[in-house]
């Protein structure tokens, strides 16, 4: 399913904040959307990769991380992992650490599996691992488990107001 901007009242009232915040700006994106499986072991964004047969260097797993007190959402390829020492001097810090689940889905009004980098409560930097830039589009969270948006990096970054940093690993 192909969007450019605008959805049918069907699409609205099943649309996250994250759709919202892309028809808003007029982003095209395709959504994706697939049975999460809750037994699965691959973790969230690898299972993504999985059931939608996409390489899982364009899939981006969204984290929420706390660098020197502060939130900040980091957005790394499925694939690897993130480089916490490269967030946080990327957010000129020192020192960062995952938040823990429950914050992350208190401050993002997202569940774990289903956070988005978009359309979050409260916005909070974002920084996108620059590894975006190598391919035409990358996927991310629709904003629920089993939903999945492509966009290209570029217009993730305009919607979010991310800036692009080497923070991702492996």
């Amino acid at each position: 399913m192909v969007h450019n901007g605008g959805v049918s009242k069907k699409t609205r009232a099943s649309a996250t904040p994250a759709i919202a915040v892309l028809d808003e700006q007029g982003v095209s994106y395709r959504l994706y959307e697939y049975e999460h499986d809750p037994d699965s072991e691959l973790g969230f964004g690898l299972e993504g990769a999985a059931k939608l047969g996409i390489s899982p260097v364009r899939v981006f797993k969204t984290l929420m991380v706390k660098v020197d007190g502060f939130l900040v959402t980091a957005v790394v390829p499925a694939s690897g992992m993130l480089d916490l020492k490269a967030l946080a001097a990327a957010v000129h810090g020192k020192r960062a650490e995952l938040a823990l689940p429950a914050e992350a889905e208190r401050v993002t009004g997202y569940i774990v599996g289903g956070i988005s980098p978009l359309g979050q409560k409260r916005s909070h930097p974002t920084v996108i691992d620059q590894s975006a830039m190598d391919h035409d589009t990358i996927l991310v969270s629709g904003g629920r488990r089993g939903m999945s948006l492509e966009v290209t990096a570029a217009d993730l970054a305009r919607a979010t107001g991310a800036s692009f940093a080497a923070i991702g690993r492996g």
